[in-house]
């Protein structure tokens, strides 16, 4: 197994899309980048702890490419807002890539590089790109949270439409549900 830490706004809308796919063995919430230890929700929606909300997801290589869940990545959340993603604002939904080793960080900058040049979006990419000093895991009420509460009104307006592209852009990427 690999593990691949990755933020691009809410933990939940991530975790949704990455805990369907095949060769995911688990997805974890949690917090990086910040210099808070062991932050709590609380303290990092303060926006003064510098950490970010990922994901940390265990993985199969021979299963899923980390190459491929960068691509599923860039297509579940807008690489070019500078100060979150959609109506969650602030330093803690940033989008970021936070790498485990050296081959992670060259393909990293291979995609970004590949999604710059052939101006995949209409603007340009602010998802930032570190290595990964400490993950700290989100509390437990997190895990699995769109799967627990799919009718909580922030669930079904903002992570079931998600979900919904997830299933239609790669449906030959997914687990059978």
């Amino acid at each position: 197994m690999e593990l691949a830490t990755l933020g691009g706004g809410c933990f939940w809308c991530l975790e949704a899309a990455f805990v369907r796919l095949r060769g995911v063995h688990a997805v974890k919430s949690g917090y990086a980048g910040g210099h808070v230890p062991n932050p709590t929700y609380e303290q990092v929606c303060t926006k003064r702890t510098g950490h970010i909300e990922v994901v940390q997801v265990s993985f199969d290589p021979a299963e899923v490419s980390y190459e491929t869940l960068l691509e599923l990545f860039f297509g579940i959340h807008d690489p070019t807002q500078a100060d979150g993603q959609g109506g969650d604002i602030g330093p803690q939904y940033l989008s970021a890539i936070f790498t485990h080793d050296a081959h992670q960080d060259a393909t990293a900058r291979r995609v970004l590089t590949q999604l710059t040049e052939g101006r995949v979006f209409d603007a340009p990419l602010v998802t930032q790109l570190r290595a990964l000093e400490t993950f700290w895991p989100a509390e437990r009420y997190h895990d699995r949270y769109f799967d627990r509460n799919p009718m909580q009104p922030y669930c079904a307006a903002v992570i079931a439409p998600k979900v919904a592209k997830l299933r239609a852009k790669h449906a030959d990427k997914l687990r059978a549900e």
